[in-house]
């Protein structure tokens, strides 16, 4: 905690570590949190939840809602993140889950954003999950959440395998939506979605070769292969993006 040990030397009481998860996931919400942890937590382990075990981070979200100061959560739903663009969108939630803090912090630590429309000094902290225990907090408080948001999802639309894949594009996630289409908790303004709907079925197989995991080859454990699919999707979304733009002219 070298960042938040550095903002109380400084005369900082309540320093809120802030994360978010379903950033580049093809479906479902983007969920931020916010925590304030005391100075002795006594929570071990905390770190970036895409590296702790499914069973041990529940483990921790709960020791975190029972010793944490301050705990609020965001959420901002499919069609908003289609209507003003993902970053946006995780940037809201994350002022989102600053508003719902019972007790509001006095400077805040994000895990590589700034919040400019916050009126609260802050450090953006580039892996910030990975070395501030208050933002590695937040993140096991926004994964946890978005995963049983996604165990619902899919108990509603059992075809995708949400429950598995958290709405990342595993193959079996692709095919299904080739042979289904999207449901209405799939982002249609992320590239792979918008070219399946105008009907570039040959474009997008084309971008989920067959390296691309099965559910079965896929941990669900295994959050760092799940992190390996979302730098693939966005790097994928920002060459038909500019592909897309090339071809307007």
């Amino acid at each position: 905690m070298r960042h938040e040990r550095e903002l109380r030397l400084a005369g900082y009481e309540r320093i809120a570590g802030i994360d978010e998860v379903g950033r580049g996931s093809l479906a479902g919400p983007v969920v931020a949190a916010a925590v304030i942890l005391p100075e002795r937590h006594r929570i071990k382990g905390l770190r970036d939840s895409k590296v702790v075990p499914r069973a041990r981070r529940e483990a921790l979200y709960a020791q975190i809602l029972d010793r944490a100061q301050s705990v609020g959560v965001g959420c901002v739903e499919v069609d908003v993140i289609d209507r003003i663009n993902i970053l946006q969108a995780t940037k809201l939630a994350m002022t989102e889950a600053l508003r719902r803090m019972p007790q509001q912090p006095d400077h805040l630590v994000i895990d590589a954003l700034s919040l400019r429309d916050v009126d609260l000094p802050q450090r953006p902290i580039i892996d910030g999950d990975a070395i501030s225990a208050s933002i590695a907090a937040a993140s096991i408080v926004a994964k946890v959440t978005r995963d049983r948001i996604c165990t619902e999802l899919d108990a509603r639309y059992p075809a995708y395998g949400f429950a598995r894949n958290k709405g990342y594009g595993t193959r079996h996630h692709v095919e299904t939506l080739l042979n289904e289409g999207p449901c209405e908790w799939h982002r249609r303004s992320f590239a792979p979605l918008r070219l399946l709907l105008a009907g570039e079925q040959l474009s997008l197989d084309l971008l989920f070769d067959e390296e691309m995991p099965t559910e079965d080859e896929l941990d669900p454990n295994d959050e760092l292969a799940m992190e390996e699919l979302v730098v693939a999707e966005a790097v994928l979304a920002e060459d038909l993006d500019e592909q897309e733009l090339a071809a307007a002219g």
